[in-house]
C-alpha cells in the first residue's frame, strides 16, 4: 500500500482507496492510504516546524533541491507518464508531456529561487533608505484536481518552496498515484523533514481540515466552483491567503476570414484532446454566420476520424473519460442539449471498446443558443456546442456573455479583429489562430469573472502569492 508522507515518514492512514484505471476498470493500478483529520493537523504541524529551517537555506540550497526533483521527473518521464496514462486516462503520449512539463517547471522555479528579488528605494524624507523584501507566507496547503495529476501539483509546489514555503499537499482523491510519485521524488531532495507532506484522502476531510486550521497560512487550489466557495467561507474568514482556480466555458470565435483548415484544427484540439476534461478547454464555438454551414461541416468529418481508445493504445488519441460518475454527466448533459434544442450534429454516445472503460464518442451540438445550459455551464467532457454569430461584435458579445473568463480564442485573418479581441474578451488568457487549451509555464496563467480569485499562478508572477512584502525603513 502507499502511504501518506508526514514530517519525513510514511503513514498508512485511515483507510485505503483503490486507484482504477479508467480505461479498464478490472486493473487495479494500486491500493493508496486516506488519511484521517488527525493525520492532516499532524502534517500542519510539521510543515509549521519545518518551515523556518527551509527558509533558513540558501537560494542555492533550495535551487539544487528543486533541480533535483525536475530532473528525476524529467529521468523517470516514460514512466511517470506510462503511471499518469493508466490512473488518469489520457493518452500515453499527452502523459508523458505533461511530466516532461511538471520536470521543467521545478527546473524553472530552481532557477527562480536565485533570483528572488527586492529593491533598494530613497526614501522622501533625507536620511532614511527604504528596503523591500519578499519573504514566504510560510504553510501552504495546496489542493489540486485529478485532470492534471503532476503538472498542476509541480506549478504549485515548485514557486510554494522555491520561495521558501513549507507545503502539504492534497491531491485529488481520484489520482493518488501520480501524487504519490512525486511526493516520492520529493522526499528523496534533502528538504528538512516536514517542509512537504502528501495526505491523500476525502476534501471533506484533508481540505477542510486545512481550509480551518490556523496554522495554514494560505491555500493554494484547483478544481470546482462550489469547492471554490467553501474555501472561501472558511478559509477566507480567519484572512488566509486564497488562490483559486475554478475553471472556465471558454468561446473560440471562428470568423469568416479565419483559415478554414487552422480554425478547424484549434476547435478539435481546444475540445475534445485529453476528452475535454481541461479547464481551458473551448466548449463554446461561436461561428459567424457566412462560414457555419461551412465550419460545421469540416468540423464533424473531422470528428468522425478521431480516435477514442485506451489510454495506452498508441493509434489512441483520445482515451476515457476519467470514471464513471463523468461519464454519467457528460450523457446527462446531452439528454440536456437534446431538451434544450440543440441539434446533436456527432458523437455524445457511450462506446465500448476490447478493455471495460468509461469510453465516449467526442460530442458536438449544432445551433445552440448562448441561453442554453450546455453554453453557460462547465461539463468538462469532450462535449462542444457551435453558435452562429451575425457578425465579430455579436460574437465577442457572445463570447463575454459568461460566467466565467478564463481563456477564449478567435481564428481570423484580420489584424484589426485580433487586437481588438485581445483588448476586449474577458478573459485572462487570449488566444489567436491557436486553441484556447495549451500554455506556457513561464508566463502567468489565471482568468477573470467566476474562473480565478486571488494573484495569478505560474512563472515570475508566481511570487504575488506564494510570498510576502516587507518595507523597511533605516536611519543611517
Amino acid at each position: 500500500m502507499h502511504k501518506n508522507l508526514i514530517a519525513g515518514q510514511w503513514y498508512a492512514g485511515c483507510g485505503v482507496r483503490e486507484n482504477i484505471n479508467p480505461s479498464d476498470i478490472h486493473d487495479t493500478v494500486g491500493l493508496y492510504a486516506q488519511a484521517s483529520r488527525d493525520d492532516t493537523l499532524m502534517a500542519i504541524c510539521a510543515a509549521q516546524r519545518a518551515q523556518p529551517q527551509w527558509a533558513a537555506r540558501t537560494p542555492q540550497q533550495r535551487a539544487d533541491a528543486l533541480d533535483f526533483i525536475g530532473n528525476q521527473l524529467l529521468l523517470q518521464r516514460e514512466s511517470l507518464g506510462h503511471l499518469l496514462a493508466r490512473e488518469e486516462g489520457k493518452v500515453l503520449a499527452e502523459g508523458i508531456g505533461e511530466v516532461t512539463r511538471a520536470g521543467q517547471i521545478f527546473k524553472f522555479f530552481a532557477a527562480e529561487a536565485l533570483r528572488i528579488r527586492g529593491e533598494h528605494l530613497a526614501s522622501l524624507r533625507p536620511g532614511i533608505e527604504v528596503d523591500i523584501r519578499r519573504h514566504p507566507v510560510g504553510v501552504v496547503g495546496i489542493i489540486t484536481p485529478w485532470n492534471f495529476p503532476i503538472a498542476i501539483p509541480a506549478w504549485k509546489i515548485a514557486p510554494a518552496l522555491a520561495y521558501g514555503n513549507s507545503v502539504v499537499f492534497k491531491p485529488a482523491d481520484l489520482v493518488p498515484g501520480s501524487a504519490w510519485a512525486l511526493a516520492d521524488i520529493i522526499n528523496r531532495a534533502g528538504l528538512p523533514d516536514g517542509t512537504f507532506n502528501l495526505l491523500m484522502g476525502r476534501g471533506s476531510v484533508v481540505g477542510q481540515t486545512m481550509a480551518e486550521a490556523a496554522q495554514v497560512n494560505a491555500i493554494s487550489f484547483t478544481g470546482s466552483v462550489e469547492t471554490g466557495r467553501v474555501l472561501m467561507q472558511t478559509a477566507g474568514a480567519r484572512f488566509a491567503k486564497l488562490q483559486l482556480e475554478m475553471g472556465g466555458k471558454n468561446p473560440l470565435i471562428i470568423m469568416a476570414d479565419a483559415n478554414l483548415d487552422q480554425a478547424v484544427e484549434c476547435a478539435v484540439q481546444g475540445a475534445y484532446y485529453s476528452t475535454g476534461q481541461r479547464c481551458t478547454a473551448s466548449s463554446r464555438l461561436i461561428v459567424d454566420k457566412a462560414i457555419y454551414p461551412t465550419f460545421t461541416a469540416a468540423l464533424i468529418e473531422r470528428l468522425k476520424h478521431l480516435r477514442v481508445g485506451h489510454a495506452l493504445h498508441a493509434d489512441s488519441q483520445i482515451g476515457p473519460v476519467a470514471d464513471a460518475a463523468q461519464l454519467e454527466q457528460n450523457l446527462d448533459y446531452i439528454a440536456i442539449g437534446r431538451h434544450e434544442g440543440a441539434r446533436l450534429a456527432h458523437g455524445g454516445e457511450r462506446l465500448e471498446r476490447e478493455t471495460t472503460g468509461h469510453f465516449m464518442s467526442p460530442a458536438l451540438f449544432v445551433d445552440a443558443s448562448a441561453e442554453m445550459r450546455i453554453a453557460r455551464e462547465e461539463i468538462f467532457g469532450p462535449v462542444a456546442c457551435a453558435i452562429p454569430a451575425d457578425h465579430y461584435e455579436h460574437a465577442l458579445a457572445l463570447a463575454n456573455d459568461s460566467p466565467f473568463g478564463l481563456s477564449a480564442g478567435i481564428c481570423t485573418t484580420s489584424l484589426k479583429h485580433a487586437t481588438h479581441f485581445k483588448q476586449h474578451m474577458q478573459s485572462g488568457m487570449v488566444m489567436v489562430n491557436t486553441p484556447t487549451a495549451g500554455v506556457d509555464y513561464h508566463v502567468p496563467f489565471g482568468g477573470c469573472k467566476g474562473s480565478s480569485h486571488g494573484s495569478r499562478e505560474q512563472g515570475s508572477y508566481a511570487a504575488e502569492f506564494f510570498t510576502t512584502v516587507k518595507t523597511a525603513y533605516t536611519q543611517a
